[in-house]
């Protein structure tokens, strides 16, 4: 057991209480494997419902990595490459997964973790007006995720410049939703799961990071946007036999709204931990709504704060400081954060 307070990420605990109980009443049944059941039916009902997208195909795949390389090889064709923030999960993070399934990350600048629609036209033009574009890596579709790495939130309206850059040059726009119900619990949030369904092309609905015990449901608004998708999930080692335990975990996720109230906890804990650090004279490194903190350290702080509290390395900025990163989930007590807030 640990005997630090655990803030490291959102995905420590295991699931949900609704979503155990689901899956014990269930335990002995038998059903159909590989998201063919009654459970996976469901929650692909409900999804559809709360996303205002009646024709939408969804997918349960294992893990936000395999989705994202599963869903990025699937939209772009073999000579083209994803645009992304150069901060982004699939640039940084998820060690070279795209580059190994063959397509090139296309990094462009960020701002607190976001690109704009400004820069994806000017990349795309700049491919356009290259005359040995023939040898260069064509530019094939842009990843987002909300929140962003940083803990950023694209608005609405952002969102829509986007999408209207991405639809006007006839390339896919792809969210990667890992911490969705984070940013779905945030008052400065105003992008909706209709609004993703009506702007995007794909998306993906966390589960892992969001109170499932892992899973993530992959939303294509539109039908045959990407056909035989099944078959390369399973192509891409992200299909699970037992689909039903996804497909039940989304289920519970998906009944009386809880995916949009799951996060709420973690936003609240975030605000309170947020505010204490600055009364405390804390740098905040990045401002950010959701449920990701980081705060710049001298090396001697984050030692000794480190000897109560299991925070996580974002970045070295010189000899002397670090950037920690504190994390709440949607299990975050009062007690613990009460604990923290001590600490500090």
């Amino acid at each position: 057991m640990y005997t630090k307070l655990q803030f490291a990420s959102d995905y420590m605990e295991g699931a949900h209480p609704s979503i155990l109980s689901r899956l014990a009443e269930t335990n002995l049944l038998k059903s159909s494997g590989y998201g063919t059941d009654e459970f996976s039916a469901a929650a692909r009902e409900k999804i559809r419902a709360a996303c205002e997208a009646p024709e939408a195909e969804i997918f349960f795949l294992s893990g936000g990595t395999q989705t994202n390389r599963t869903v990025i090889d699937a939209l772009l064709r073999p000579y083209q490459g994803v645009i992304a923030a150069d901060s982004g999960h699939i640039a940084v993070h998820e060690a070279g997964a795209i580059e190994a399934g063959g397509h090139k990350v296309l990094p462009l600048p960020h701002r607190n973790g976001k690109i704009t629609a400004e820069a994806v036209r000017d990349c795309l033009d700049a491919w356009r007006q290259d005359e040995n574009r023939d040898h260069v890596v064509m530019p094939g579709m842009v990843y987002l995720s909300h929140p962003t790495e940083f803990g950023t939130l694209y608005s609405r309206k952002e969102l829509e410049a986007l999408s209207a850059v991405c639809r006007s040059n006839g390339i896919p726009l792809y969210v990667d939703g890992a911490r969705l119900a984070y940013a779905l619990a945030c008052p400065e949030n105003d992008v909706t799961l209709p609004d993703l369904a009506r702007l995007c092309d794909a998306f993906y609905i966390g589960g892992t990071k969001c109170g499932a015990l892992f899973g993530e449901a992959v939303v294509f608004p539109r039908r045959d946007t990407v056909p035989h998708f099944f078959t390369l999930v399973k192509q891409h080692g992200a299909l699970l036999a037992k689909g039903r335990i996804a497909g039940l975990q989304f289920d519970a996720l998906f009944t009386d709204g809880l995916y949009k109230t799951i996060g709420e906890g973690a936003i609240r804990a975030a605000g309170r931990i947020r505010a204490a650090l600055l009364d405390k004279g804390y740098t905040l490194s990045f401002e950010a709504p959701t449920n990701q903190i980081f705060i710049t350290l001298t090396r001697d702080q984050a030692a000794a704060l480190s000897e109560k509290v299991e925070m996580s390395f974002w970045e070295n900025v010189d000899a002397d400081h670090v950037i920690l990163r504190i994390v709440t989930s949607w299990a975050v007590t009062e007690e613990e954060t009460d604990r923290l807030i001590a600490c500090l």
